[in-house]
């Protein structure tokens, strides 16, 4: 896109439910929540078993069945983050000309292609497919996230030397 003949009042606006995309990232984090779980409830079980008992000195299953139930437990404990975290975000979408911030559903055109985005408090990385189209959640404190902070339609990042992209869409 040429700087010169892009009117941000001409973008196209992403045509979506932020609310929707809002509950399908939450039903996606309380479904990886619930497997995890039953997982992490696995673990701790086998880490406890009393047959699970060294047979010698050389066996080490009970002591690896508490690495994994501690390491899953953390890992639950982070997703029922996430999950509340996500539960308080405002499916309300942003004025026109608003900057991106927190909640804030971004679209960037770059040479590769149109990238959709969430700015999410945590899950950086989560991915879902809303009516056909990926949207990725980043944090904040990730370097795309770190960039597109406060940047509005029109702003240009570059990601790195060479590469730019352009914001279509904040809502």
């Amino acid at each position: 896109m040429n700087p010169r003949t892009f009117h941000p009042t001409k973008a196209a606006r992403f045509l979506v439910n932020k609310q929707a995309v809002l509950d399908q990232f939450l039903a996606a984090l309380t479904a990886d929540l619930a497997t995890l779980t039953r997982a992490a409830n696995g673990a701790f079980a086998a880490a406890t078993d009393p047959d699970s008992k060294a047979e010698n000195k050389y066996d080490t299953r009970t002591l690896e069945a508490s690495y994994i139930a501690r390491g899953q437990a953390k890992r639950v404990t982070e997703l029922q983050e996430a999950v509340q975290a996500f539960g308080a975000l405002s499916g309300s979408e942003l004025e026109t000309g608003s900057a991106a911030a927190l909640g804030a559903l971004v679209t960037l055109d770059g040479p590769d292609g149109v990238d959709h985005y969430l700015i999410g408090p945590c899950a950086g990385g989560t991915e879902i497919v809303h009516e056909g189209i990926a949207i990725c959640v980043i944090t904040p404190a990730s370097a795309l996230g770190q960039k597109l902070v406060g940047k509005r339609v029109g702003d240009v990042i570059a990601i790195r030397p060479g590469a730019e992209l352009r914001i279509t869409s904040v809502i």
